[in-house]
């Protein structure tokens, strides 16, 4: 599970893309029970989700013509430069050049060869997320793709993942660790050898919840949707994918055993 002794290709940050900052601030209040705090008026809006102070993602308004509401994963680069570089090398799209974010580090954003937005960040005053893994917090990240092996070999080449194969029902699967370490100690997310659920590839953020079902029902009455409804899934717990009401995706998850 994710924790936040951030290294190399460890997700360290999360962050919302949204039409309505308001509104998706409410809504994430209501299911998760997160606060919203404004990063100030030089942030065009962009602000942090927090629980007790701690800050456990972020948001802030579209900028991207075009752009639908999403979450973005992030992850630990050392240098945003060098990362970039192996991004094109590997095939991948640069979305955003590296630039500097206010002296808090260095972000750059990425597709990858499968067609999956993802984004680096360079630590400086801001090394990243303060708490994962505990109730309402991020847990796990997970990538959909239609070639798994394609998109194993070109994030082993940006940050220098491990995997290991996982049984899971109906879909061939992989658990994602950082290059350090324990492989175990070190995993962080998976990758599934199918399209999301709408048929897009994407990475998913899964947040860990007491209860599901519970979860799913706020969810709903807020407005949002279900895309994948609750299930339980052998060894790992029980799961859900939803939908906020702009359309961004995200999971949930009640570990079993519960950790």
């Amino acid at each position: 599970m994710l924790g936040t002794d951030f290294r190399t290709g460890s997700p360290n940050w999360l962050d919302l893309g949204s039409p309505d900052t308001d509104a998706a601030a409410a809504f994430y209040g209501r299911v998760f029970g997160w606060e919203f705090a404004s990063a100030g008026p030089e942030a065009g809006g962009y602000g942090f989700f927090r629980i007790g102070g701690r800050t456990v993602a972020a948001l802030g308004p579209l900028n991207e013509e075009g752009a639908q509401s999403a979450w973005m994963v992030h992850f630990q680069s050392p240098d945003a430069d060098a990362t970039t570089r192996a991004v094109r090398d590997g095939g991948g799209t640069v979305r955003m050049e590296p630039m500097d974010v206010m002296g808090e580090g260095r972000l750059a954003q990425f597709t990858d060869p499968q067609g999956a937005e993802f984004a680096i960040w360079q630590p400086a005053k801001t090394g990243g997320l303060e708490v994962a893994s505990e109730e309402n917090t991020l847990v796990w990240v997970e990538l959909h793709v239609p070639d798994s092996d394609a998109d194993i070999a070109f994030y082993a080449g940006v940050f220098g993942w491990r995997h290991s194969e996982m049984q899971a029902p109906g879909m061939r699967y992989r658990v994602l660790s950082i290059a350090d370490g324990d492989q175990e100690e070190g995993s962080f997310g998976g990758v599934a050898q199918e399209e999301g659920a709408d048929g897009k590839p994407r990475w998913v953020p899964y947040f860990r919840v007491a209860d599901v079902d519970a979860t799913v029902a706020v969810v709903q009455d807020g407005s949002g949707s279900v895309v994948v409804p609750a299930a339980d899934v052998p060894q790992v717990g029980r799961i859900a994918w939803a939908a906020d009401p702009a359309g961004a995706v995200f999971a949930l998850l009640t570990p079993n055993p519960r950790m």
